[in-house]
């Protein structure tokens, strides 16, 4: 490549960063007032020029105190959103065996990495700040610096490689359009950073001459959000680095002309990489950007979703000045307004000390004494004003005083009525659960494709059954044979585990779980006692459990003889359990590989009735 050219390739992405940041400062300002609104900072406003200024008060004595009634409707939003974590699975391809296992296997590994790197805890960071600005990413990618060590070259340990996963605030993705609503609908994107310069020269190679940076949401690491626009962050949040440069990395999405698609890391007058698409995370087998948006509210004809905050801030201003206003009234009512003749008291002593008790007021001979006007009472308006406000947050926000003040209305004295409310509650917050869910999902996926395109050596994962055995199972990307995800539980607001429980016991009180002689069998009061929250691991030693776990692994352990009867065995259990296995699907096809399995699991039924007989008559004895 020649120098002109690389030359050109860094004009062009540096031209391209600072078009598309001049074009989307009025959304920016949009979010930095929503943060200033979260803060506390509600006397704020945006001015012509697109800047976060404070406003000023009007009079030296007017009230300026926040009432911050938006910063609890947040809290109180992303406490309900904590409880949005989906189980999820992978679907087999088809219904062939090796696929039903590789299936299986891929659940298992994408469970191991979503434990390992706290994807739940990344969500609630993501959460926020799509809380608070309306749209949030996720930047999935693969960091050949994780995983375990597995050698070393040169005195420097070698590690396997593993999924990485970022939280990128909107401050830090410059689309193609700002009117493409998906991803899917760009042609490019731009991701700035701010990284200090031995980062740089660490990771590309390169060295880049530091400036001094604006950085948001600064981390030690140096990785975590980078601006140039320092007129634009709130002081709270803002700080400047030295020695940091802002690294733009420039994707473009695969075309005719370029199946890869593109990937340009410009920082200062280097360029740190140029060529294809690094990663294989998109459909079919195609090269895609590495980012998953997530919305808080869906904003139409527009790439960044809205905000909660941003619908709130015209009832927090509302709000403010009422309140305000009212202590301004109820100010001039307890101290009162004097009315003073011109030159009848020493007006210097009377402003500094006002009417104290016992106070020896003197003024002049023939003079009227200080008398205070009459203030009134605060008029009525005022407190029906606050009142409507206040209606108008919950309805606004969908955020009723019951989840914020976790307390129950007077007037409410129905269980029924109670469990209406609540589900209304959760019903506004539904939509935005759903984006969550939907970008667990995607981050599912994309670590399933990264690990099946960088995980070519053998790996080891630890997994806990379902019955709380620890297996170990060895896998690589091979084993990954689909990465179609899809969720194994519904909203979690709408599933709450009281409401799932509820529900249980009134199963229990209609008898519908009792079989046909009306008593509650073992297997279902194990799964009663896990819907409570008592099931797996208190329960993984209990002998019946036991007794259905070793049977299970009889099935899967048939082969060419038929597994001992221990006399130790309950038969009951092991009849039932090896009865329900030759009754599934997954036998026949096991039966169409090795016609003799059937008859020797009848034969080994026959043996456990055999034992169940004798031990009757022993004991009718």
């Amino acid at each position: 490549m020649e120098q002109i050219y690389i030359e050109d390739i860094v004009k062009d992405v540096k031209r391209d960063y600072e078009n598309r940041r001049m074009e989307r400062k009025n959304i920016e300002s949009v979010w930095q007032l929503n943060s200033n609104f979260v803060m506390g900072n509600q006397f704020s406003f945006v001015n012509a020029l697109g800047e976060i200024q404070d406003g000023e008060r009007d009079y030296f004595w007017q009230e300026r105190e926040v009432f911050n009634h938006i910063a609890s409707i947040v809290e109180t939003r992303l406490a309900k959103l904590g409880r949005v974590r989906p189980k999820m699975s992978v679907r087999p391809a088809s219904g062939d065996d090796d696929d039903i296992r590789t299936a299986k296997v891929a659940t298992k590994i994408m469970d191991g990495a979503w434990q390992r790197l706290n994807v739940s805890e990344i969500i609630s960071r993501a959460t926020m700040w799509s809380e608070i600005t309306g749209t949030v990413f996720y930047k999935v990618v693969w960091d050949n610096d994780s995983g375990k060590t597995v050698g070393n070259s040169k005195g420097k340990p070698v590690k396997e490689g593993d999924v990485r996963i970022d939280v990128c605030p909107p401050y830090e993705i410059f689309p193609s359009s700002l009117a493409a609503e998906t991803m899917e609908s760009l042609s490019s994107i731009i991701h700035a950073k701010a990284v200090h310069v031995d980062d740089i020269l660490r990771i590309w190679g390169k060295k880049v001459e530091g400036t001094e940076t604006d950085i948001i949401g600064f981390d030690d690491s140096g990785f975590i959000g980078g601006l140039g626009m320092s007129s634009l962050i709130p002081a709270a949040r803002r700080s400047t680095k030295k020695n940091y440069a802002v690294v733009i990395e420039r994707y473009t999405r695969p075309t005719a002309e370029n199946p890869q698609g593109e990937l340009a890391i410009v920082a200062g007058d280097e360029l740190l990489y140029y060529g294809p698409l690094p990663y294989i995370n998109g459909k079919d087998g195609e090269r895609d950007f590495p980012f998953i948006k997530q919305d808080c509210l869906k904003n139409v004809g527009c790439f960044f979703g809205t905000s909660m905050v941003e619908r709130c801030i015209p009832i927090q201003r509302a709000y403010n000045a009422v309140k305000n206003r009212k202590h301004e009234f109820m100010n001039r009512i307890a101290m009162g307004v004097l009315a003073v003749e011109d030159g009848s008291v020493d007006i210097t002593n009377l402003e500094e000390e006002g009417l104290s008790p016992g106070k020896i007021l003197v003024y002049r001979q023939g003079a009227t004494p200080p008398m205070l006007m009459n203030a009134g009472s605060v008029p009525a308006d005022f407190s029906y004003e606050e009142d409507r406000l206040l209606a108008e947050f919950i309805s606004i926000s969908g955020v009723s005083e019951i989840m914020r003040s976790s307390s129950v209305p007077s007037t409410i004295t129905s269980g029924a009525a109670l469990q209406l409310l609540l589900e209304q509650d959760d019903t506004r917050l539904s939509v935005t659960a759903e984006r969550i869910r939907g970008a667990a999902k995607r981050i599912g996926q994309h670590i399933l494709r990264l690990y099946k395109q960088f995980a070519t050596q053998p790996r080891v994962l630890r997994a806990v059954g379902s019955e709380g055995e620890i297996e170990v199972v060895s896998w690589n990307a091979s084993d990954i044979g689909c990465d179609d995800v899809a969720f194994d539980t519904e909203n979690e607001l709408n599933s709450s585990t009281a409401s799932k429980q509820n529900m249980l016991f009134e199963l229990l009180r209609t008898g519908l779980l009792y079989d046909e002689n009306g008593k509650l069998s073992d297997s279902m009061r194990y799964k009663i006692l896990d819907v409570m929250g008592y099931g797996g691991w208190e329960i993984t030693h209990d002998t019946q459990k036991l007794h259905i776990t070793r049977a299970q692994k009889e099935n899967m352990g048939l082969s060419e003889t038929a597994p001992d009867v221990n006399e130790l065995d309950d038969h009951r259990i092991h009849i039932e359990e090896h009865s329900k296995y030759m009754l599934g699907s997954e036998f026949e096809k096991a039966c169409a590989k090795n016609a003799q399995l059937k008859e020797l699991l009848l034969e080994h039924i026959r043996t456990h009735k055999t034992y169940m007989k004798v031990e009757g008559e022993v004991n009718e004895r």
